[in-house]
């Protein structure tokens, strides 16, 4: 299968437009970030075609390999490419604003899905992400792992993550594919040097560097300094955007232990709150949002929430921006395109370790969940239907299932 063509540089869309389709996808993106991985890519290489198969392979590779929620890394990326730095922002707000908006009711004690036939239209949405992992891996499977060396190093990188399902093993494992690929993977086909045309100059992305390093050193002594509880919400929130590898559920414990010894919020309500953010869609940094919100001391309520989230995001997004600039001039470079083949490699063997766990095991509960899955797989793969519809019939799958 050949790699679908990134768009010329000149290609772009406007706030709005980017605005309303990340808007789309916030509402629909349910299973974890590696199933938000598979939605980006069914939309954005499949049918929207803004970026070829082996070039959003590198830029999750690149997502997956620093800190912060790697999925919205990737989204906000895709909205730089085609919008700039106005593209990115609207891209994480439409992305991110559903299920922020949800945390924050829930902080005020509105449960949404509470039991019954809204329990159901939640698990039959989860199964979407069974499905849509599933056509990702078997699309990105057939691009980036077309010989035996590939297909093994992708092989060899699930049973890891399955036998050691730790971050840190999910970081080793891309290290590990870059070295499989410069030793073994120097005669692939030449890489798409057509460049992605990112709207960031090199001094922009340096100034994200420092604001993400300033930020990071700066923000205790700023809340020792000021004693100011706003401060402190932004410091505890951004410290553990910024040191968590993994994706959202490994910046939990971080958060945990800023907000709960600490007696910002009970442990009781930390773990009803962790509950609510398991059912929605989107990214599960968005738990910040409630834990901001929920807190007990002032500011709290909307203030609170606002500041977590906005903080929470931050260093992830400031790190993929300032490193976007120097991307296009490093994939282009031999030794970085056969390291990036083994990265890619790698990075297919982790949607397929996480196809498994967490999406099947916690979603797949028995033959009338196999059977809405594989029908909606189906849907996406044979049948060509657009994602939103098969979200649709797994939704009122779901409830009819609970009846």
């Amino acid at each position: 299968m050949r790699d679908v063509p990134s768009p010329p540089p000149a290609a772009a869309e406007g706030f709005v437009s980017i605005l309303l389709i990340f808007l789309r996808l916030g509402l629909t993106s349910f299973g974890g970030p590696i199933a938000h991985i598979g939605y980006l890519r069914d939309e954005f290489v499949t049918r929207r075609r803004w970026i070829g198969e082996a070039a959003y392979a590198d830029l999750v590779a690149l997502a997956q390999f620093m800190p912060g929620p790697a999925s919205s890394q990737v989204g906000f990326s895709l909205g730089v490419l085609r919008g700039g730095l106005p593209g990115g922002i609207a891209a994480w707000c439409g992305f991110t604003l559903p299920s922020a908006l949800v945390m924050l009711l829930a902080a005020y004690g509105v449960d949404l899905a509470a039991g019954g036939t809204g329990a159901g239209i939640v698990h039959g949405l989860k199964l979407v992400a069974v499905a849509v992992v599933a056509q990702a891996v078997w699309g990105m499977a057939g691009n980036l792992c077309p010989d035996r060396t590939r297909a093994t190093v992708a092989v060899l990188a699930m049973v890891a993550l399955l036998l050691v399902p730790a971050a840190l093993t999910q970081v080793a494992v891309i290290l590990a594919g870059a070295a499989a690929g410069i030793a073994f993977c120097r005669d692939g086909a030449p890489a798409n040097d057509a460049a992605l045309g990112f709207r960031v100059s090199r001094r922009t992305g340096l100034l994200a560097l420092l604001v993400f390093a300033v930020l990071l050193v700066g923000l205790p002594p700023l809340t020792a300094f000021t004693g100011a509880h706003a401060v402190a919400l932004a410091d505890a929130a951004y410290r553990a955007g910024a040191l968590v590898f993994g994706g959202g559920h490994v910046v939990l414990p971080l958060l945990e232990r800023a907000f709960v010894p600490s007696g910002w919020i009970a442990a009781e309500s930390f773990l009803a709150g962790y509950g609510v953010a398991q059912a929605v869609p989107g990214p599960l940094f968005t738990f910040a949002a409630f834990l901001g919100a929920a807190q007990g001391l002032t500011p709290n309520g909307l203030a609170g929430g606002a500041i977590t989230l906005v903080a929470v995001f931050l260093p992830g997004l400031l790190l993929i921006y300032g490193m976007l600039p120097f991307w296009d001039g490093f994939r282009r470079r031999p030794d970085a395109q056969a390291a990036l083949r083994g990265v890619n490699a790698a990075v297919v063997g982790i949607l397929l370790a996480a196809l498994y766990d967490p999406i099947w095991t916690s979603s797949v509960r028995g033959p009338v969940d196999l059977a809405i899955a594989v029908t909606g797989f189906a849907a996406l793969v044979l049948w060509k239907a657009p994602a939103w519809l098969v979200v649709a019939w797994t939704a009122a799958a779901g409830a009819l299932a609970s009846i």
